[in-house]
């Protein structure tokens, strides 16, 4: 995420907007903006620039700057991921990146048993056994537990071999980062999570792609009823 004033405006316009306030529709005024955040022309339009890039806004001349719908939003986008997160519609953002990991991670591990290489295997088991280890300890919300977290997930989607795959790992360690960094992650997560990056890894390991796949979706469904309970209905 941008830093500096530039990061500054960038990130508290990503925020408002990602929570509906300003709603789509509203136009909004280089002038305006430049009084409200005590900031250049130059640094407002950098930020709307990127903001536009997103599909949050569209600059038009005699115009102004209009909030664009929420369809017309890069919904992958890493920045857009961590203002959501940050805001209202947080259990909203987190459902929906377990829908998508649940979608698309299953195939990936069944396809990672069949294509990963040796060396890619082997660490999936390391990584595993890193988790279940620093989870065991309660150390579920720390940046080591993280780090692995991301490594595994983010290897699992590169040894299916398929570039569309591996392209979600960034939104996915988005989602993962998100949780422990706003506090949703268990320090000891739920029981059989653990156990399940085990035979997750273990399955890709002997080449099992109906076992990767039950695994990891499994899995997931465990993560997505820790989310559930730690969010509310």
């Amino acid at each position: 995420m941008a830093t500096g004033m530039h990061g500054d405006v960038l990130n508290e316009l990503g925020r408002r907007i990602a929570a509906g306030d300003p709603r789509p529709g509203t136009i909004l005024k280089l002038a305006q903006l430049e009084q409200d955040h005590s900031a250049s022309r130059t640094v407002i339009r950098e930020a709307i620039r990127v903001l536009e890039n997103i599909g949050m806004v569209a600059a038009r001349r005699r115009v102004g700057i209009t909030v664009q719908p929420r369809e017309h939003w890069d919904a992958l986008d890493p920045s857009l991921i961590q203002w959501s997160l940050r805001g209202p519609l947080r259990h909203q953002q987190l459902e929906s990146l377990m829908e998508l990991r649940v979608a698309v991670e299953p195939m990936a591990a069944s396809l990672a048993a069949e294509r990963a290489t040796v060396t890619q295997r082997a660490e999936l088991l390391r990584l595993a056994e890193q988790l279940n280890d620093l989870g065991q300890q309660g150390l579920g919300q720390t940046e080591e537990y993280l780090g692995a977290d991301i490594a595994f997930h983010g290897l699992l989607l590169t040894s299916s071999g398929n570039p569309l795959l591996a392209a979600m790992a960034t939104p996915i360690a988005e989602e993962l980062a998100g949780r422990t960094k706003l506090g949703l992650h268990p320090t000891v997560p739920a029981p059989g999570t653990l156990e399940q990056h085990l035979v997750l890894a273990r399955a890709i390991a002997s080449g099992d792609r109906k076992e990767a796949e039950a695994h990891s979706h499994a899995h997931l469904l465990g993560v997505w009823r820790e989310i559930a309970e730690g969010n509310g209905p």
